[in-house]
């Protein structure tokens, strides 16, 4: 799958849906699904307090970086990070070499019970992340996916609108 992520609106549901089930069920305090490049696609939970553009970012940094530090062990990737704070938990999953599942959770929930409920989320997530990918290759194949928004642009127009 290529870096660009084509969304649509029913699959975008289908997703926020799943956060906002694994929210409640994790009782997380926040969680975020951002995709490798570090841009967020969606959230649930408290997420007023937090800085979500510079998380997403360094998350995906953090799994980049992890992944370096599992290629030198000769893995081939950690899928699961966990980080332990006084008052805050954090556990990251790659999900289907996709994109990355971020749960923020503290003392009112356990790693166990978090563990568990991103498995199952998981599970459903790559399920929607291949439904996607299989509307996204036959929009594409059918035209109805440009490769790109100025495809139809010429030279000749740039140079024209700047005369």
């Amino acid at each position: 799958m290529s870096s660009d992520l084509v969304m649509y609106e029913e699959e975008f549901q289908k997703i926020d849906e799943e956060l906002q089930k694994l929210f409640q069920q994790a009782s997380a305090k926040v969680v975020f699904l951002v995709d490798k490049n570090g841009q967020l696609i969606a959230s649930a939970g408290e997420t007023r307090e937090i800085d979500t553009t510079s998380l997403a970012s360094l998350t995906a940094g953090n799994i980049a970086a992890t992944g370096g530090i599992a290629r030198l062990l000769g893995e081939k990737e950690f899928t699961i990070l966990f980080h332990e704070g006084e008052k805050d938990n954090i556990h990251i999953s790659l999900i289907g070499q996709r994109v990355i599942l971020v749960v923020i959770f503290d003392k009112r929930s356990s790693l166990g019970l978090v563990r568990l409920r991103v498995k199952k989320a998981s599970e459903s997530l790559v399920r929607i992340f291949n439904e996607i990918t299989s509307k996204a290759e036959k929009d594409k194949s059918e035209g109805k996916l440009d490769d790109s928004p100025f495809a139809e642009i010429s030279d000749e127009d740039i140079d024209n609108l700047f005369k």
